[in-house]
């Protein structure tokens, strides 16, 4: 069982910036994707980013540009690099690890909120 621990959320002005934190209880490499997804009000989760193992990351087009998602895995840590927010970016967001075998269930952490507000 591993345990994912977000942090790093918080209320920022539009044009500003956060960095998010996900600290894993266990070994990320042992994951095939670590990710970030949201959740604004009234609306589905959507994927934000995810980085596999090797380092190769994909972004959901609205966010490219703007995130960057970054892992160090000597600390177990991934992490999601935010500029240039917009109002639109306001939403809980939530760390994920997907495993290689598709027979284990994917983890959530608890989420962090972040809002984009003047």
């Amino acid at each position: 069982q591993v345990q994912l621990v977000e942090s790093g959320g918080g209320l920022v002005q539009p044009g500003g910036s956060l960095r998010l934190s996900c600290a894993a209880s266990g070994s990320i490499g042992s994951f095939r994707f670590m990710g970030w997804y949201r959740q604004a009000p009234g609306k589905e989760r959507e994927l934000v980013a995810v980085i596999s193992a090797g380092g190769p990351a994909t972004y959901a087009d609205s966010v490219k540009g703007r995130f960057t998602i970054s892992r160090d895995d000597a600390k177990n840590t991934v992490y999601l690099q935010m500029t240039g927010l917009k109002s639109e970016d306001t939403a809980i967001y939530y760390c994920n690890a997907k495993p290689y075998s598709s027979l284990f269930s994917a983890y959530w952490g608890q989420g962090t909120q972040v809002t984009v507000s003047s």
